[in-house]
């Protein structure tokens, strides 16, 4: 049995939601270690071995600060934090190369886990490859530095993968190999067959980071230019997670209570309040500015119910192929309160069949199939 290693810098120690990304490294890696000897190397406050199965190992390495994606390289208060994450990460992946007979390392995300598989591979002569997104994309290619060891890393590897169509294709331009799809998707509880509704008033949700990136914000001012009208046909608008922004969160929410409206705020779910909290609701709010293919919208489709969405990073695509929502026009509260008041008005019926065709591109075992035919 091949053993393969994965090394992430987001993966879950709790069940507590928190993790935004490795919500489904997770559920990747559980699905892998059924057909491979998986040890996955990840960040945490304390340094912890978990045995998840016989085949299947969690090694954490402690880091000063979590999550890591709030440490920001022009801060000079987050310099001692990178330098040492990044000096402990690559030593964590050389000690199980040193111990143990690795096949194959798998990087998520580029940066930094691929920098760490790149030198720790080369050095020991083990092939890797790496799964991007689009943080590490749009963001970090950004600085001429940086992308120049993007350009490195993805170039080295055996095969890169992205979570998104574009993203692939951009990856592909950076590193002048080519680049597969491999979609982000958390394993669900089996959901029964939803009913969906026909009439408002509906249940919207919104579940993930309160970060601009998400934009939390825009969906906010877009509650508060809805009408009398419109919050009529609204049964419900509950919004969960975490993240900076916070109180401006906590402050609008407040608002857009004390003015009368049905806004309920919920902190971090874990998995089942997750899946909970989706399959009841009629629509589920994708306000983000930036985006690949979000992991909530993958969530949507296989708890049958459709979205209300931006038109950012592969959304538009899916959204014709699978009609499984509104788009919004563009990206601004004004766009996305047209588009929730679209929605208000059509039957979420309508949208089955998408939802159904949706569901099936999205699995995680089809997804490891896939990752295993092109690596081993």
């Amino acid at each position: 049995m091949k053993h393969i290693v994965i090394v992430s810098t987001s993966y879950p120690l709790s069940a507590d939601g928190q993790e935004a990304a490795g919500t489904f490294v997770a559920d990747f890696a559980e699905q892998l270690s059924s057909h491979a000897r998986v040890t996955v190397i990840a960040p945490a406050l304390q340094q912890v071995d978990v045995k998840m199965n016989e085949n299947f190992e969690v090694r954490y390495f402690p880091v000063p600060t979590l999550p890591l994606s709030l440490l920001n390289a022009a801060n000079p208060k987050s310099w001692l934090p990178i330098m040492t994450t990044l000096y402990r990460g690559r030593k964590a992946l050389q000690k199980i190369v040193r111990q143990q007979q690795i096949d194959f390392i798998f990087a998520l995300w580029v940066l930094p886990s691929g920098y760490w598989a790149r030198a720790i591979a080369q050095d020991n002569h083990i092939p890797y490859a790496t799964w991007a997104l689009g943080s590490d994309i749009w963001s970090l290619s950004r600085l001429p530095i940086i992308r120049s060891v993007l350009r490195q890393v993805l170039a080295d590897s055996r095969i890169n993968f992205a979570d998104g169509l574009q993203l692939a294709n951009d990856v592909q331009e950076i590193s002048g190999k080519e680049c597969r799809f491999l979609p982000s998707t958390r394993q669900l509880a089996v959901c029964p067959e939803k009913v969906l509704a026909v009439n408002a008033p509906y249940n919207l949700v919104f579940l993930g980071r309160w970060h601009t990136n998400k934009g939390i914000d825009i969906l906010l001012e877009s509650l508060a230019l809805l009408d009398e009208k419109d919050w009529q046909r609204i049964h419900q608008i509950r919004i969960a997670g975490g993240g900076p922004m916070e109180p401006m969160v906590k402050a609008a929410c407040a608002k857009l209570q004390s003015d009368g409206r049905p806004v309920e705020l919920l902190g971090y779910l874990n998995k089942t309040q997750a899946t909970d909290l989706i399959v009841a609701a009629d629509y589920v709010l994708i306000p983000s500015r930036v985006e690949s293919i979000p992991v909530i919208f993958s969530d949507a489709m296989k708890c049958g119910s459709p979205v209300i969405a931006m038109p950012v990073g592969d959304l538009p695509l899916l959204l014709q192929q699978y009609r499984a929502g509104v788009l919004s026009e563009d990206v601004t509260a004004e766009d996305f309160a047209f588009a929730i008041q679209q929605a208000l008005t059509k039957p979420c019926e309508e949208f089955r069949s998408g939802l159904q065709q949706a569901s099936e591109k999205f699995d995680v075992q089809t997804i490891v199939r896939d990752f295993l035919k092109a690596v081993v």
